[in-house]
C-alpha cells in the first residue's frame, strides 16, 4: 500500500514539474519576442500610416467635393450656350458624376491599399489569372454599361420623360451606367438594369393630342353650337401656352346609333393634355347651358 502511495506522489510531482517547465518556456518565449519588439518603430510606422490614412481620405474627399462641383458648373454654363434641352444636360450630367465617383472610388481603394502595404500589384497580377471566370460574371454589367451609353447617346430618353420600358410607366429620374431609375404615378421606384431595356416607348417627344366629342341632338342648331365653342375658345386659349396647335372645330360628326357630335381637336404638350381636357370639357358644359343648349344623357365622351 505504502509503495502505491509513493509511487502516485512520484508521478504527480513529475506532472508539476513538467507542466511548469513548460509554462516557463511558454513565458520566455512570449517574454523573448515582446523584448525584440522596436516598440518606437512600431509606434513610428503606425502614427505615419495613420497619418498618411488620414489625409488620403480627407484629400479625396476635397477631390469629390470639387470635382461634383466642377461638373455642375461646366454643365451649367454649357446649358446656356447650347442648343441641348435641359432635360439632356440632366441626364449626360448625372452620367458624368457617375464615371467621375467610380473612378474616383477605385483610386481611393488602391491608395489605401497602398499604404496599408498590401500588394496591390500582386493582386491585379492574380485578378488576371481569374479574369475569364470574373468576366463571365461581369457580361451582364458590361451590357448596363454599354446598352445605357446607347440610350443616351440615340437620346432615346432623358431624365424628365413620361416613358414606359415594358410593363412600367413613369418618369425618368436617373440613367445611370448600370441602371435607368423610373418613377410611376404612384411614387414607386423602379431601378431597371439597362441590359433589360428592349423596347422604349417615350411619351414626352411629340405634342399630344386633345379630342372632345361634343354630343348634340339631331335637331339642333350646330351652328349656334359652333359658335358658343369658339367664344369658348377665344377666352380660355390664351391661358395655355402648352396649346400648341388648334382647336379645331372638325364639325358634326356620327357616332352611330344616332348619336351626333361636334369634335374638337387641339395638341398639347406632353403632360398637360389632361388639365386641358378637363378645362375645357368644364367650359363647354358651363357656357352650353347657360345658353339653353339641351345636352343628351352622358352628354361629352372624351376619347
Amino acid at each position: 500500500m505504502n509503495n502505491t502511495s509513493s509511487s502516485t506522489s512520484d508521478l504527480l510531482a513529475s506532472t508539476e514539474k513538467s507542466l511548469s517547465t513548460e509554462a516557463t518556456q511558454k513565458v520566455n518565449a512570449f517574454t523573448r519576442y515582446w523584448s525584440s519588439i522596436n516598440w518606437d518603430n512600431f509606434v513610428d510606422t503606425f502614427l505615419s500610416k495613420a497619418l498618411t490614412l488620414f489625409f488620403t481620405c480627407i484629400l479625396f474627399f476635397l477631390l469629390r467635393k470639387i470635382g461634383t462641383r466642377l461638373i455642375v458648373k461646366a454643365f451649367e454654363n454649357y446649358n446656356k450656350k447650347s442648343a441641348y434641352s435641359e432635360n439632356r444636360i440632366i441626364t449626360l450630367q448625372k452620367l458624368c458624376s457617375n464615371v467621375f465617383q467610380y473612378t474616383l472610388l477605385f483610386f481611393f481603394l488602391y491608395s489605401l491599399l497602398t499604404i496599408i502595404g498590401i500588394p496591390v500589384g500582386s493582386l491585379l497580377a492574380g485578378a488576371g489569372i481569374a479574369g475569364v471566370a470574373i468576366g463571365l460574371g461581369a457580361q451582364g454589367f458590361i451590357n448596363d454599361i454599354i446598352t445605357g451609353f446607347v440610350i443616351i447617346m440615340e437620346k432615346q430618353m432623358e431624365v424628365g420623360d413620361h416613358v414606359k420600358i415594358d410593363a412600367i410607366e413613369g418618369n425618368v429620374l436617373s440613367v445611370g451606367l448600370r441602371t435607368t431609375t423610373i418613377k410611376s404615378a404612384d411614387g414607386t421606384l423602379h431601378f431597371i438594369p439597362n441590359r433589360s431595356i428592349l423596347i422604349i416607348s417615350n411619351f414626352s417627344r411629340s405634342n399630344m393630342r386633345v379630342l372632345i366629342d361634343v354630343r348634340v341632338n339631331a335637331g339642333e342648331d350646330t351652328q349656334a353650337v359652333t359658335k358658343i365653342l369658339e367664344k369658348v375658345h377665344y377666352q380660355l386659349v390664351p391661358r395655355y401656352d402648352s396649346i400648341k396647335s388648334g382647336p379645331d372645330i372638325l364639325g358634326l360628326v356620327d357616332l352611330g346609333n344616332g348619336n351626333f357630335a361636334i369634335r374638337v381637336i387641339m395638341y398639347t404638350l406632353n403632360g398637360s393634355q389632361y388639365e386641358i381636357q378637363r378645362d375645357f370639357l368644364a367650359a363647354y358644359i358651363t357656357a352650353l347651358t347657360e345658353a339653353n343648349i339641351t345636352i343628351p344623357n352622358s352628354p361629352i365622351n372624351l376619347v
